[in-house]
């Protein structure tokens, strides 16, 4: 574990709280830096940690205001946050993005705020770090061909989390219901040129790029399976991450039946609308699941078993990796002199 961070005191009563931008958030983080961050301290702090359920509030029949905190009981690990989130949908008419996050940071020896920071690009970064520590996990080292299956906001960090995760990926094809978006998406990542040697496309037919896929990965809002588990190929790797509601399914029962299904952590199991209807209509039971993501860190679950098994993570986020990831920005930022 890592050095106990210095966190400023009651007696520092001239401490300032810190405003973490997201154009400095996004320099702070890298991928490799939050997958091993995640990979090192969520074996660790993860049973001092106390995270209860989301408060969901809603503020009228469409829109909505969640809380998500979580508080440490260790005094190697002092810190205490929340994360506030809106969520209304109706933005699109006035093209403002639906939803909106900020996380604030505490001491939780004293109370004190330490800083607060962009909750939207944090929730972003952890969710695709996730998934990138997941498939370094769970899928084969020699993968070649990601398949992302959504391009919004999340989708090009999912791609570049596989990408750090996986460095033998070559090859990205994105499909979204909306072709241009994924066109879009495509030749952006492209003209960045941060992945020498891989080549970004898109593509029309979700049905026949499925099948190529080492990896596929999933972040849809979509409430009907958009992946056919029968056309996986063997040895695949399945990431989903949309759903967080019963009726949201990104997959069919077949993929959860082909493949072993890990998750992020227990809720999955209680929120995941795959999951839910899988263990409703008798597909598999929760005792077949392989292991939370903490278990396979530490290797008290097995990971992948051969060349030819079919894997699938499901996450469905934590307030645990939202501190984890506030913690190494605000740490980061401490010790590059920020807020000085």
């Amino acid at each position: 574990m890592a050095t106990p961070p210095v966190v400023p005191t009651a007696a520092a009563a001239s401490f300032t709280p810190v405003f973490i931008n997201t154009a400095t958030l996004r320099s702070i983080l890298t991928y490799k830096s939050l997958i091993h961050h995640f990979r090192a301290f969520l074996p660790t702090v993860t049973s001092s940690l106390h995270s209860p359920p989301r408060q969901n509030y809603a503020l009228s029949p469409s829109s909505s205001l969640l809380l998500m905190p979580s508080w440490s009981s260790s005094s190697s690990f002092p810190y205490l946050g929340v994360k506030l989130v809106t969520y209304f949908p109706q933005n699109s008419t006035l093209e403002l993005p639906g939803v909106h996050g900020s996380y604030v940071l505490f001491d939780s020896r004293t109370g004190q705020t330490l800083a607060s920071m962009d909750g939207t690009e944090l929730t972003l970064w952890r969710t695709s770090c996730v998934s990138g520590l997941a498939s370094e996990i769970l899928a084969r080292n020699d993968v070649g061909v990601l398949v992302m299956i959504g391009s919004g906001a999340l989708a090009p960090h999912l791609i570049k989390a596989h990408l750090t995760a996986k460095p033998s990926l070559r090859r990205v094809i994105i499909w979204n219901r909306t072709v241009e978006k994924a066109r879009k998406l495509a030749q952006e990542l492209e003209n960045e040129g941060k992945f020498e040697g891989v080549c970004f496309e898109s593509t029309e037919c979700l049905e026949e790029v499925v099948g190529m896929g080492d990896i596929v990965s999933c972040a849809t809002n979509s409430e009907s399976p958009l992946v056919n588990g029968a056309r996986l190929k063997a040895g695949a790797h399945l990431d989903l991450v949309g759903s967080f509601r019963h009726s949201m399914r990104e997959c069919d029962d077949e993929a959860i039946k082909r493949g072993r299904v890990f998750i992020d952590n227990e809720m999955a199991l209680e929120e995941a609308g795959e999951l839910v209807g899988a263990f409703e209509r008798g597909v598999i039971g929760k005792g077949e699941i392989g292991g939370n993501l903490v278990e396979l860190i530490i290797g008290e679950k097995v990971g992948r078993r051969d060349s030819e098994e079919v894997t699938v993570f499901k996450s469905v986020g934590s307030a645990v990796v939202d501190i984890l990831s506030a913690q190494l920005v605000y740490e980061t930022y401490i010790k590059n002199g920020g807020g000085l």
